[in-house]
């Protein structure tokens, strides 16, 4: 799915996403990354995608985000208990949703101005 969105210049955007991949700024990216409104980490460094560590999720925290939205794949899953208690604990939002979805939140909090990081497993 390719998605319209107007941003503010110059923020990394995501503008699309489908089977096996997303799309930042126009460039397909099949791995998992994360992305800010001015920072890219790719690729991401998950070892087992369909279960992230706390340590694999720590580089969020140097990132100072309001809000995480992390991307689970094409199916909804959360990471263990202890990853979104840590998070909580230092007063970071931490959304779960599927990556599509994901996507989506991302962009639209962006676009407000919002320090909101998206965390995406492909």
């Amino acid at each position: 799915m390719k998605l319209h969105l107007h941003t503010s210049e110059g923020a990394n955007a995501i503008s699309g996403h489908g089977d096996g991949y997303v799309a930042v700024n126009g460039a397909r990216i099949e791995h998992a990354v994360i992305v800010t409104a001015n920072r890219i980490i790719d690729p991401w460094p998950v070892a087992a995608p369909l279960a992230p560590t706390f340590e694999e999720f720590a580089i969020l925290l140097g990132l100072q985000p309001e809000l995480i939205v992390f991307g689970s794949g094409a199916n909804f899953k959360f990471p263990a208990p202890q990853v979104m208690a840590r998070f909580s604990q230092a007063g970071i939002g931490f959304e779960v949703m599927d990556t599509p979805a994901a996507c989506r939140t991302y962009n639209v909090l962006m676009s407000e101005g919002r320090h909101v990081v998206a965390a995406l497993l492909v």
